[in-house]
């Protein structure tokens, strides 16, 4: 008995570390074309004036890629497994890295981010929706928290490589190190859950649309997407758009947005840590994201008010930022666990890619007050509203920990 208690441990600590893994492997790919667009461009020919045109375009495929393979891949989980996701999604976007080394033009370099858009959706849903599903329902915050916080040193790792290395050599590594992770993954297992949800053929399974036809269900649905609305907000638009906000604030020389991003991914990575242990000691998902939404007001007010920035001082506040919203492991977390096995998945993959979709509108927003009063005022007003929604989403939402997963929508 105690031997396959152990062995059962190192099945589950296994799946960890390889959803982990592929998280990492996850956000390398999505952050690289921010890491190498000036470098790439430049070498396939694109002029300086249509560099952010350009850029633009090529982000909004791999955006849209995002959006689209979020929809499929959950479906796909909640249809015929998560497995079937980590094995298919991460086929799909290493390939699509290695052809991105070989492109020539934007319009190529565009479709090949667009698929691997596609790709990159589906792996943080199936890992975490894996992950909780396998977990004790005492420690699975633990499981996400370990995903979340090696996954997006992903960006890191992407900023050193893009660096130090070639463009193409660095696309090439993220479709190579996706392709030894497939090998590894061929140990994995298929959740016990997802099994006993197929064996009930009188219950739907991975249809959206359930999603949409209860009330109660679709708001709950809204709240999961709107309590990450902050995170996207900082990194999309005011680290996005430090050279700016940092020009209006008086600093003293140009901050880098590039650096920036890098910072703050270390910050959220360290966050997610900070706040899955803090998670469980509270025992209570809600109060710990509500801690760091109020965090991250406070972090937004002193970035915005500081005058004469250096580059030190920028790095820092964007890891104090980054940390502030650092609780996007939880935030899957609570979305995974608050709905059925049979749309579990569908909710877990869409969620996070419908968060970055949201970007869109937010900037929008953004730009209409930039337009009214300052680029500074803005910040401020915008950081306000997507945090207050934010809040009142998460207030919404019935507590999660330690609910026991293994349920069905009907």
């Amino acid at each position: 008995m105690d031997s396959q208690i152990k062995s059962n441990n190192r099945n589950v600590i296994f799946l960890v570390i390889v959803a982990a893994l592929g998280y990492f492997v996850d956000i390398y790919d999505l952050v690289l074309f921010s890491v190498v667009r000036l470098k790439s461009f430049s070498d396939i020919g694109v002029s300086p004036e249509h560099m952010r045109t350009d850029g633009e375009y090529v982000i909004n495929m791999q955006m849209f890629g995002l959006l689209l393979g979020g929809l499929l891949w959950g479906i796909i989980g909640d249809k015929f497994g998560r497995i079937k996701v980590l094995f298919g999604s991460i086929l799909m976007y290493s390939l699509a890295n290695i052809a991105n080394g070989f492109a020539t033009d934007v319009h190529t370099y565009a479709i090949i981010r667009f698929v691997a858009g596609i790709g990159l959706a589906g792996e943080l849903g199936a890992g975490i929706t894996l992950v909780t599903e396998t977990m004790d329902k005492e420690k699975r915050g633990y499981g996400t928290m370990v995903v979340a916080g090696i996954g997006l040193l992903g960006a890191a790792a992407a900023a050193t490589i893009g660096k130090h290395f070639t463009w193409q050599t660095s696309y090439f590594v993220g479709g190579g190190m996706g392709l030894l992770l497939l090998l590894l993954r061929v140990g994995t297992f298929e959740s016990g859950m997802f099994k006993h949800a197929e064996q009930s053929t009188n219950v739907s399974k991975g249809n959206f649309f359930m999603l949409f036809s209860d009330r109660k269900r679709f708001f709950k649905y809204l709240a999961c997407i709107c309590l990450g609305l902050p995170l996207w907000f900082i990194v999309g638009i005011l680290v996005t758009q430090s050279p700016e906000i940092g020009k209006a604030l008086g600093a003293k020389e140009v901050l880098n947005a590039g650096t920036g991003i890098m910072y703050t991914y270390f910050g959220i990575a360290i966050g997610d840590v900070v706040c899955g242990f803090l998670a469980q000691i509270l025992r209570s998902r809600k109060k710990t994201v509500l801690i760091f939404q109020s965090l991250s007001v406070i972090a937004v007010i002193f970035y915005l008010t500081s005058h004469n920035l250096t580059e030190s001082s920028f790095i820092l506040i964007c890891l104090v930022m980054g940390f502030a919203v650092g609780y996007w492991a939880t935030f899957v977390t609570i979305a995974a666990e608050q709905f059925g096995t049979n749309i579990r998945s569908t909710v877990t993959t869409t969620a996070p890619n419908f968060v970055r979709g949201a970007l869109i509108p937010i900037t929008l927003i953004f730009e209409f007050f930039v337009h009214q009063y300052s680029i500074v005022t803005a910040g401020f007003i915008v950081m306000g509203i997507v945090t207050i929604i934010a809040m009142i989403s998460v207030v919404s939402l019935k507590e999660s920990f330690n609910k026991d997963l293994n349920y069905l929508e009907e």
